[in-house]
């Protein structure tokens, strides 16, 4: 069959609009498959998704009918999910409890129907008693295009772990809440102010006791005042203080002062920080804690003032076995360093600085010794060892644990003790030795009247038996036995009487009896110390006999020593008769009146003259020496004011003392008046300042001062001379004082024994001091 070309294009228009629709459905075809796939894909990732999501959805008809996975099955307890909602509760069979209680279906039956009538969404807890979970049920009304018809839609979620953590911070916030109404009432009793200031650094709470400290009306008016308890301190508030600390985020407690009650009180203060919060802080009263430390310092500095005063050396060191304390006599026994206490000088190292200064026993292992001793602080008991030193010093030393784990060291020198122990028992039988050669009869009686003690002689003397004083007679049988050898009998009674006198009395008594045999007794009683009495009895037949004796001699020297004046005076006046010849002679040869005398003659007549002079004076000195000694010398006094008198007598002697280049201080005031003998006095003092110019190197200095009047004192006036020159030992003074004048020519003569007898004729006292090397001092006073 042939086509027309017009039918060909037709039929290839036809064919290609056949295959342009074919190929069109095929493409539709591929795109709904793969639409599908997509959708598949995507509601397996939903139901993925909604198999991990933390809710469940279930939808629930009308009709009662539900739709649910299988998850909400296992949440229920339930094997597999029901058809419909009443079969969510159910019993199988071994009776165990299933999916929901009876209650709880019940109660979500009603909320669903809510639900579905009204749209209303609802909220429902439970805890299916199959599988101890606890669910959140939020139920809505289903979207039409979920469900039409009016369907519900609950969503299950599992809060079991949310409950539980909920449970135990339900426990928590109510134990919290027990805990801090606990803390409120506590710190409302506490007995010591406290509160808490916010950010703004403004009271927001206070407790009673600082309410009763500020003596407010409560709380509120102290917040809503701003009542401060603590005063401003180094020109900050409390508020800024707590800031700083607040900023800082430091706590801070010091010590200051404020005033509660009305007195002022010490008070210990801290503030702590509270986070972010606020600062709290508190106050402790601790005023009597201060003065009790107060207290026991001012003992404790009593104590250790009194332990320097003890003769004991103490020492303390605490539980570190460290040195806190050591008196003085203690730091003199083991010379201790200055710092050895504020240093707190270990024990042991104590020891070694004591043995490298001798202060230790020698011992042969000084470590083992040393740890022994540190071994002290460990034990309970008083421990006691005698230390000898080397050098002869002996310690006692005690060392006493102290509660507190330190130790008191006590160290007492008993050199001197022992010493004087060994000096005792030697004294005592050096006494019994003395008492047993005495010429005295000596006999101690006790208050009672018994003999205690005597000597060898006592019995002699009496005419006693040893064996009968053996047994310590009473003084009655004593007495009794004594009389036997008595002239007169009766003469026993002196005896007692002057027993009781010693003994009871209390006082010295002394008697005289003779024995049969011709002797003569002296007797005596003395009360001693311990309340005994000493009986004292000597043999005065011979010493009798010797005064009488005695008083002849007196009576001859006494004689003797008016010859001797009487012969002095002659001598003096034999000496004065040539030496004024001479003089006269030698002054006649010096006036040329026997011609003119070349050079050396002149010199010659001068030494003449000089010597002449000078043995006037000698004489005159020996003269008044001698009266003076036997109380002849002839005082005329006269009121005389010591300043004018002193004056003129140095400037007799002016020349002499430019010519030994000394100087001479001259102090005192005019009106201090004595009544003396201008001559004889002038001659006493003109002997000293002679003596002082005579002994007093060139460039020396004398002085003499008249001393101010001591109201207390017996002398009316007193003045002194006194010289920086070579000055003498004691036994040239003794020499000089004597007249004897020893190596220093300068000092020999009578000058200063005249002086000492022309003093004491005006009732005075010369004394006299000196030192070689710093110079010699007369201090002479007048009544």
């Amino acid at each position: 069959m042939e086509f027309s070309p017009l039918a060909l294009a037709v039929i290839g228009l036809l064919l290609a609009a056949w295959t342009v629709a074919a190929a069109v459905m095929i493409l539709r075809a591929s795109a709904k498959t793969r639409r599908t796939k997509a959708l598949q894909t995507s509601l397996k990732r939903m139901q993925h998704m909604l198999d991990g999501a933390p809710a469940i959805p279930m939808l629930v008809r009308v009709d009662g009918r539900i739709e649910a996975p299988d998850r909400l099955a296992r949440w229920l307890g339930l094997d597999a999910m029901p058809t419909y909602l009443s079969e969510l509760s159910g019993d199988d069979g071994d009776g165990e409890d299933r999916g929901l209680s009876e209650k709880q279906l019940q109660a979500l039956s009603e909320k669903i129907r809510l639900t579905q009538k009204s749209a209303a969404p609802f909220q429902l807890a439970v805890t299916p008693p199959g599988s101890k979970r606890s669910l959140a049920m939020q139920g809505m009304l289903a979207d039409p295009q979920i469900s039409p018809g009016g369907a519900a839609l609950v969503w299950v979620f599992d809060f079991t772990e949310s409950e539980d953590e909920l449970s135990r911070l339900r426990t928590a916030t109510a134990r919290a809440e027990s805990d801090f109404a606990a803390l409120v009432g506590l710190i409302e009793a506490a007995p010591v102010p406290m509160w808490f200031r916010g950010k703004s650094m403004r009271l927001q709470l206070v407790n009673q006791a600082y309410v009763d400290a500020v003596g407010a009306e409560s709380a509120d008016v102290v917040v809503r005042d701003q009542v401060e308890l603590l005063e401003a301190e180094s020109g900050k508030s409390p508020a800024e203080t707590a800031r700083q600390v607040f900023v800082d985020q430091k706590a801070q407690s010091g010590t200051t002062t404020a005033t509660i009650h009305g007195e002022r009180r010490t008070l210990r203060v801290s503030n702590q920080p509270l986070g972010k919060e606020g600062v709290t802080g508190y106050a402790i009263d601790i005023e009597e804690q201060q003065q009790v430390r107060r207290e026991f310092r001012a003992f404790r500095d009593a104590q250790r003032a009194m332990l320097d005063q003890l003769s004991v050396g103490v020492a303390q060191f605490d539980q570190n076995e460290e040195l806190t304390f050591a008196n003085q006599p203690f730091r003199r026994q083991f010379e201790l360093a200055e710092g050895a206490v504020s240093e707190r000088t270990p024990f042991e190292r104590f020891l070694s600085d004591a043995r490298e200064k001798g202060r230790t026993p020698e011992v042969r292992d000084f470590p083992e010794w040393r740890r022994e001793h540190a071994a002290w602080f460990d034990t309970t008991d008083m421990q006691e060892e005698a230390w000898p030193l080397p050098g002869g010093t002996h310690l006692r030393i005690v060392a006493q644990p102290m509660p507190d784990g330190g130790l008191v060291l006590i160290a007492e020198d008993q050199t001197e003790s022992l010493a004087l122990s060994a000096t005792r028992d030697t004294l005592l039988r050096t006494r019994t030795a003395t008492l047993d050669s005495l010429f005295e009869a000596l006999a101690i009686f006790s208050p009672d009247g018994s003999v205690q003690l005597w000597n060898r002689r006592f019995a002699g003397v009496w005419g006693l038996n040893s064996e009968f004083l053996d047994t310590h007679p009473s003084a009655d049988a004593l007495l009794k036995a004594i009389g036997d050898n008595l002239v007169r009998k009766g003469d026993a009674g002196k005896i007692n009487a002057v027993v009781r006198a010693a003994t009871l009395d209390r006082r010295e008594k002394e008697g005289l009896v003779k024995l049969a045999d011709g002797r003569t007794l002296r007797f005596g009683g003395v009360p001693l110390p311990d309340g005994n009495g000493l009986l004292t009895v000597l043999d005065i037949t011979d010493s009798q006999k010797a005064e009488e004796a005695l008083r002849e001699r007196a009576v001859a020297l006494e004689e003797a020593d008016a010859v001797k004046a009487r012969f002095l005076a002659n001598m003096s006046y034999e000496f004065r008769t040539p030496l004024t010849t001479i003089g006269g002679y030698a002054e006649l040869l010096k006036s040329g009146a026997a011609g003119e005398l070349d050079e050396s003659s002149e010199e010659y007549v001068d030494s003449i003259l000089v010597a002449v002079g000078r043995l006037r004076e000698q004489v005159e000195n020996v003269l008044d020496l001698s009266q003076s000694e036997a109380g002849l010398l002839p005082i005329d006094k006269e009121e005389i004011d010591l300043l004018p008198f002193l004056t003129k007598l140095v400037r007799e002697r002016e020349s002499a003392i430019i010519k030994a280049g000394l100087g001479l201080d001259l102090k005192g005031k005019r009106g201090n008046k004595v009544d003396a003998d201008p001559r004889q006095l002038g001659r006493a003092v003109g002997n000293l300042l002679d003596n002082a110019i005579a002994g007093t190197p060139g460039g020396g200095q004398i002085l003499i001062e008249i001393l101010k009047p001591d109201p207390e004192s017996e002398w009316k006036s007193s003045f002194v001379i006194s010289d920086n020159g070579a000055g003498m030992s004691e036994e040239e003074l003794a020499l000089a004082i004597h007249g004897e004048g020893g190596d220093d020519e300068k000092r020999a003569g009578l000058g200063i024994p005249l002086a000492r007898q022309l003093v004491a004729a005006h009732g005075g006292l010369l004394e006299i001091s000196s030192e070689e090397g710093a110079g010699t001092a007369a201090i002479i006073h007048l009544p």
